[in-house]
């Protein structure tokens, strides 16, 4: 027994469209949009009378795959929690960047807050955490050469 690759990372979101927006700025691309609703999803998901909208990005190369859902019901009844990077549970998604600081730049040009400024890490990267829409994290990171 073995995991063969990774599949995809799952992100919900109130805002799809902003949400899908803010990583096509990023460089991915929309491979797919779809809903779903009915038994076999209510069963997967462990709720009742689930639907949703979801849209799947990733980038040009094809290994990476992100999937934007939105839960149209039920709803979450406690909204966006905002978290840190030391917050316990899954907390941010990094993303290997050519430009680091041409991105944050485009970034920060378009509200996008930053943890801190551009840091590098020994001779290896250039590290700088965002918060993207409804909270999400995304570490960005340049690799020196």
């Amino acid at each position: 027994m073995k995991i063969n690759r990774m599949d995809h990372i799952s992100i919900n979101v109130n805002d799809l469209s902003m949400a899908k927006e803010f990583f096509i700025d990023l460089g991915l691309e929309v491979k797919a949009e779809w809903e779903m609703d009915g038994e076999l999803l209510d069963k997967v998901v462990g709720m009742k009378d689930v639907k949703t909208s979801c849209v799947g990005m990733g980038l040009p190369d094809g290994h990476t795959w992100l999937e934007l859902v939105k839960y149209r019901t039920p709803s979450d009844e406690n909204g966006i929690q905002q978290t840190f990077p030391n917050t316990l549970g899954i907390r941010h998604i990094c993303f290997a960047v050519d430009d680091l600081e041409t991105m944050v730049a485009h970034l920060k040009s378009k509200g996008t807050e930053t943890f801190s400024e551009i840091q590098q890490y020994e001779e290896s990267y250039k590290l700088c955490y965002v918060r993207g829409p409804e909270g999400i994290i995304l570490e960005l990171a340049e690799e020196i050469k």
